[in-house]
């Protein structure tokens, strides 16, 4: 028997005793229940398996929408050794004990060896090093398992000997999928006549957030709670028993993950996009999810200047006393200051022209010669600089009408370069006007001299 029937063999046994997640995981592709995207007819993952043209991947995705599983189908369909280990408590030891392994099933028995990781990204470069060398001669194909976007926690040599794949997370519809299968082929569940409303499986299925793990969890704490009072075996799961089994909302928020990413992403799209209720329902993602207020305060304090800019200058004020008040106030009632902010930038005129004249003024920079400041807008301290010609010839603009007078003040090469181009929305409608005004003087001075 090899190890992959004893490993069979023994769940068989142990079946009751685990967990019902494990106990309904897929045995075939067939039963595998979404990430269509890559698994569908004639997609490349699909077709690798079915030709038995193994290589080494990348998951990456949530939690609970079926990597380990998927890693484990895939082992099987190609009867290939399984080995599994968990980046959390292995370590180099423990990936050169599998290379044995897998070094053995190619001399002895000509079998393949699957080497499934899984939160590969909790390997330090040294514990990925060990692998390289394993991967691309063969010895080891190569499964990881990542919540993290793998461009930054894998390092390069070993993820262009992978192929990635994204997975995502899985839809109340396919959820509901995975939770009728449940009940119909758990050898627990099964034995049983469980029903929900349809209301309360509705709750199951979009309270999980898209992880299986958590639903089928739920689910098994709730039917347990429901068997309890049961007097036959007809079990109604009520939807207070489901929520009794969640205990509080799977936000999946890791301040450390790429989702920490993707819910800041969102709050700062939802700001630009002048939404404010998007914009306070991400906030309260982040809130509840226990996001360090500062954070989200400085992010507004930035697109404050980046995306609302000169359209409404009391944005920036209103947004650093925010950053400040937090800083003083604190939370719970910080929400509320946070709130005052989110509400006003979502709603104000917006305008990025501040951020793109910067950006174009460095380009600038970075991609042309180093011009000399013109002599007449240098200071002249001393006697020598006033012969060389420092400050001849200046304007101070405080005495002419309008506190204005047509000079140049760039480059000669450069003195008809504009950065900053004011929209007409809000404030900087005036701040237009009152730069194409000065603009016409200049033109026609230079017309006139």
């Amino acid at each position: 028997m090899d190890l992959f029937s004893e490993e069979k063999s023994l769940q068989k046994k142990t079946e009751p005793f685990r967990p019902l997640p494990d106990r309904v995981r897929p045995k075939t592709l067939e039963e595998f229940i979404g990430q269509t995207h890559i698994l569908g007819p004639g997609k490349l993952l699909r077709e690798a398996i079915e030709r038995d043209d193994l290589l080494s991947m990348i998951f990456w995705g949530p939690p609970g929408v079926g990597k380990t599983t998927l890693a484990r189908l895939i082992a099987g369909k190609t009867k290939s050794d399984f080995i599994a280990l968990s980046a959390v408590t292995s370590g180099v030891g423990d990936v050169r004990k599998a290379i044995e392994r897998a070094q053995k099933n190619l001399r002895l028995n000509g079998r393949r060896t699957i080497l499934f990781i899984d939160e590969i990204h909790r390997f330090n470069k040294a514990q990925q090093d060990a692998l390289l060398h394993h991967v691309e001669d063969g010895t080891i194909y190569l499964i990881g398992a990542t919540t993290e976007n793998p461009s930054f926690e894998i390092i390069s040599p070993l993820l262009s000997r992978c192929r990635i794949f994204k997975l995502e997370s899985l839809s109340p519809e396919y959820i509901g999928l995975i939770v009728n299968r449940a009940l119909k082929k758990d050898v627990i569940l099964s034995q049983f006549k469980i029903r929900l409303s349809e209301e309360t499986q509705s709750f199951l299925t979009h309270f999980s957030s898209g992880d299986a793990r958590i639903a089928l969890s739920a689910l098994e704490i709730a039917f347990k709670m429901a068997q309890q009072s049961a007097k036959t075996n007809e079990i109604l799961i009520s939807r207070e028993q489901i929520e009794q089994a969640f205990q509080s909302r799977a936000l999946f928020y890791d301040k450390k993950a790429d989702y920490h990413y993707d819910i800041i992403s969102a709050f700062i799209k939802s700001l630009r996009g002048s939404d404010p209720d998007a914009a306070l329902y991400w906030m309260a993602r982040m809130i509840d999810a226990g996001e360090d207020p500062k954070f989200i305060a400085r992010r507004m304090v930035i697109l404050a200047s980046e995306d609302v800019g000169n359209a409404d200058p009391q944005a920036l004020i209103l947004a650093t006393a925010g950053f400040q008040a937090i800083n003083v106030i604190g939370m719970p009632e910080g929400r509320i200051i946070l709130s005052q902010m989110a509400t006003y930038l979502a709603s104000a005129p917006k305008s990025n022209a501040a951020y793109q004249a910067i950006e174009k003024a460095l380009a600038d920079v970075k991609q042309s010669p180093i011009e000399p400041v013109p002599l007449h807008i240098r200071n002249a301290p001393t006697g020598l600089m006033e012969k060389l010609g420092y400050a001849k010839g200046y304007k101070y603009p405080h005495d002419f009408p309008e506190h204005f007078v047509e000079q140049n003040y760039l480059p000669e090469n450069k003195k008809d370069t504009i950065y900053y181009n004011p929209t007409e929305i809000g404030f900087e409608k005036t701040i237009k006007e009152r730069l194409l005004h000065f603009w016409k003087k200049r033109s026609q001075k230079e017309k006139g001299s």
